[in-house]
């Protein structure tokens, strides 16, 4: 149900009482600093550069007109009701790990940083937890620690609940439910009239399905209500290996992937570094049950490590002894395919022994990182028996690839972007002549460049259209909000 704001009458007594030093001609930016309680931050301000910078990859670092941090739905309803009503670029910002530029920041417009829609509500009694879209995932998993549950969410803890969730998001209990986006039993919606909204399996369930997967096209998304699951300690870590060992990892990875009746409760993520030798190759696996080295890893047990930390701990201690990747521009690259021992070695070349690869490593501080995630068929199921999404998912067992590249100086960004692309063109090329192209890109691990909503196939994305003509028929989260991947 939709509910029109009270904030504006606040604002205009507010205006009126401020007349004196505003004029007919002022900007959204002098108005908002005026109406919004001590959140809006010009370029004359020591906290601009920190928040402007804020975002985790230079490439998404930009220089809004102002940023505003509403701190509560009525002062968001207002931003963003004037916004529209100005004919204003803007960008919303949740954690900002997105690397795409425009995504989580913009230059001129004004930004909305939702960082104070930072709530935490936890509900046994409904086995749900309801959290503010300006979280990280740290913080949602602190607090459930304390009751011993957990929510189908990110995997690295400084991501922000916000963008992981509307690009679907991937877990280390996706086998068992389904995607991040599936397991959301409401989202609290900001429209571009300055409506609030609420989506979910009895309201607005066109909504609630075009949410998942749908970035940011439809409106501001407050609070995302999460089913809740009663996991706490596990087996896992991560086990190191040489990057000689891959060949016997490729064949490994395959066993684990297509065998039979395939444990739903094990996940593992393979990771190599083709540019850093000293790190070699990583293999992340957590086994969501506290049972050490469980049958389900056994393709993996008889290859040699060079480090191991896999013990029993709890899920969020498994996650944050992942070390996170520091450079200071990044771009990301996803191809999908079937899980195929040869082919996971054609790919494996294709990324380890291309000439791409040098071009890479001869930028300033050029490297890369490959990441193999793989997706059982039950993980697609569980979302279809979840109300299904706007993916187009196949629910077939299948890897997302994801290439991590990483370089130093914004004038290399062309350069690293053609190699990227070109490797991954050629690992298209390779899974299409072998029968296991997957037709999907997975939007978390996308560069700007590729284009994930026109992979959910036509169906879906006619079905997204009409969503957008009923909720945002002027089309401003298209138009006004420039970055994310919008609609075909």
């Amino acid at each position: 149900m939709a509910r029109p704001t009270a904030f504006q009458a606040l604002v205009g007594f507010s205006l009126l009482c401020c007349s004196a030093r505003a004029s007919v001609d002022q900007t959204l930016c002098n108005e908002f600093d005026v109406t919004l309680s001590n959140g809006t931050f010009m370029p004359t301000e020591d906290q601009y550069e920190a928040l402007s910078t804020e975002n985790w990859s230079q490439t998404a670092w930009a220089k809004p007109t102002c940023i505003v941090q509403p701190s509560s739905i009525d002062e968001l309803s207002y931003v963003v009701s004037r916004l529209v009503s100005r004919n204003e670029k803007f960008a919303i910002r949740s954690g900002g790990h997105s690397v795409l530029p425009g995504a989580g920041n913009i230059n001129g417009g004004v930004l909305i940083d939702m960082s104070r829609f930072d709530s935490a509500e936890y509900d046994a009694e409904n086995d749900v937890i309801t959290v503010g879209s300006g979280l990280r995932w740290r913080e949602v998993y602190k607090e459930l620690d304390q009751h011993n549950v957990t929510v189908v969410g990110g995997r690295v803890l400084d991501v922000g609940v916000g963008g992981l969730t509307l690009g679907s998001g991937l877990s280390y209990l996706t086998d068992l439910y389904g995607l991040v986006c599936d397991n959301v039993v409401n989202f609290e919606v900001v429209t571009a009239a300055g409506l609030v909204v609420n989506a979910n399996a009895d309201w607005n369930q066109d909504l609630f399905w075009a949410l998942k997967g749908g970035a940011n096209n439809f409106g501001v998304v407050t609070k995302f209500t999460l089913k809740t699951y009663p996991i706490f300690n596990v087996w896992g870590g991560m086990k190191l290996y040489t990057l000689d060992a891959l060949p016997a990892l490729f064949d490994a990875f395959a066993k684990y992937q297509t065998i039979a009746d395939k444990d739903p409760y094990a996940n593992v993520m393979l990771q190599a570094f083709p540019t850093n030798k000293s790190i070699g190759a990583v293999l992340n696996m957590v086994y969501l049950k506290p049972e050490e080295s469980p049958e389900a890893f056994a393709p993996f047990y008889d290859i040699k490590t060079v480090q191991d930390t896999t013990k029993l701990q709890t899920l969020t201690e498994m996650m944050s002894s992942q070390p996170p990747l520091r450079l200071t521009r990044i771009n990301w690259f996803s191809a999908s395919f079937k899980p195929d021992a040869e082919l996971f070695k054609t790919v494996g070349n294709i990324l380890t022994a291309s000439p791409e690869l040098e071009e890479i490593k001869s930028l300033t501080a050029g490297s890369v990182g490959i990441g193999w995630q793989p997706i059982s068929s039950s993980a697609v199921l569980a979302g279809q028996q979840r109300g299904g999404n706007a993916l187009g998912l196949e629910a077939v067992n299948q890897t997302w690839l994801v290439i991590d590249v990483g370089w130093w100086f914004p004038e290399d960004d062309e350069r690293a972007a053609n190699a990227s692309m070109s490797m991954i063109n050629k690992i298209d090329a390779a899974s299409k002549s072998t029968g296991n192209y997957v037709d999907y890109i997975f939007m978390n691990d996308a560069s700007a460049n590729q284009p994930v909503i026109e992979h959910y196939g036509p169906d879906n994305v006619a079905k997204m259209r009409e969503v957008q003509s009923k909720y945002d028929p002027d089309l401003v989260f298209q138009k006004l909000v420039p970055g994310g991947f919008k609609l075909p």
